[in-house]
């Protein structure tokens, strides 16, 4: 029962148990994102403009850009930090519906891995021993006198 009056509610936990809903949610912070990082590099851009076109009297001609680098500097490591936020998003919505099936593909390994155990435990009786022979056929039990080669085979008496 999910309410409001829950003091443990969390909007967020229904999300986190659906990775529909998970990769919908991270879809839509990223294109939050990216929308910032547009406005950033716009920043970005009129910034480097402004800060480099300002000299001060007495400037030789490099020395405004020289100014302008270490800003410029840090707003170019905020774009690169949340382009790496974006591409972790995308990762993490992957991730999430990759859990998914392996937990499904685990539960299916599991039985499998049991049915093999069990076949190994219990190895199944020869089909000749099993199906009883049928009337006016020749049932013969090779055993350790049967033929131990390819070659051989030609050798045996057919039914």
């Amino acid at each position: 029962m999910n309410s409001n009056n829950d003091p443990n509610y969390s909007p967020l936990r229904d999300v986190a148990q659906s990775p529909e809903a998970t990769a919908r949610y991270l879809a839509d912070v990223q294109r939050v994102l990216l929308d910032i990082g547009k406005n950033l590099e716009t920043l970005a851009i009129e910034t480097r403009v402004h800060l480099r076109k300002t000299h001060v009297e007495g400037d030789r001609w490099y020395q405004a850009r020289l100014r302008a680098m270490p800003v410029e500097k840090a707003l170019g490591s905020v774009l690169k930090n949340l382009n790496n936020l974006t591409e972790g998003l995308e990762k993490s919505a992957y991730k999430r519906h990759a859990h998914d099936e392996a937990v499904v593909n685990t539960v299916k390994q599991r039985k499998e891995k049991e049915i093999e155990r069990q076949r190994k435990k219990n190895p199944p009786t020869l089909q000749a021993a099993a199906n009883p022979p049928q009337q006016g056929a020749q049932s013969q039990n090779y055993g350790y006198g049967g033929p131990t080669s390819i070659y051989d085979l030609g050798k045996r008496d057919s039914a």
